[in-house]
């Protein structure tokens, strides 16, 4: 089973993230659930959700405490909230961000004893110019598909017109595929 665990603040589109996230895999054959940690937040306060992704039935129904990946929508929680808390060895970090995990200090992680893999992708610069609005998580899951590979970036397109409708799906989309080719492209810079 992979675990995901998503941090970011109300209205950033955290819970619909993981949603979406479930809905790409549940479209790749695979079992998905998907489900928000919050109680009477408002919008701007810290938001959890989580998404658990199996080739079989999954049980489970308890909030997710060692993820294999966070994705973490607003970096102003870095330094606020037990992130990384649980993360497994060798997890999948991907951070919203135009700063270096150098800038963020956070640059430990990769070299750590742990060994985590990082990422740090632009989300809500890509979210203003393709959707207009600071809501990162669909360029997130591009990302996420890149760097991971448990979905497809063509099941994460096909979840977010599930989810969005017209045009709002088509800015989205655009997001997403951004941030995928972004990531491959980071990705492919770090093993060369």
């Amino acid at each position: 089973m992979f675990q995901i665990r998503l941090h970011g603040r109300g209205g950033q589109g955290v819970v619909s993230g993981a949603e979406m996230l479930s809905v790409a895999a549940f479209l790749e054959g695979r079992y998905a659930q998907a489900f928000p940690s919050f109680g009477s937040e408002r919008m701007g306060a810290p938001v959890m959700a989580f998404c658990r992704i199996d080739d079989k039935e999954i049980r489970l129904r308890e909030p997710v405490l060692e993820p294999d990946a966070l994705i973490v929508q607003d970096p102003t929680l870095l330094h606020q909230v037990e992130l990384f808390s649980g993360l497994r060895p060798a997890g999948r970090v991907l951070i919203n961000s135009t700063r270096s995990f150098d800038e963020l200090g956070l640059s430990g992680l990769a070299q750590g004893p742990r060994g985590f893999v990082l990422c740090s992708l632009p989300a809500t610069e890509l979210a203003l110019k393709h959707v207009g609005r600071a809501v990162p998580n669909a360029a997130l899951l591009g990302g996420f598909a890149a760097v991971t590979g448990l979905v497809a970036i063509e099941s994460v397109l096909a979840a977010i017109r599930q989810k969005f409708r017209g045009v709002v799906a088509e800015k989205n989309i655009e997001a997403a595929k951004e941030a995928y080719d972004l990531a491959v492209k980071m990705r492919e810079s770090a093993h060369a």
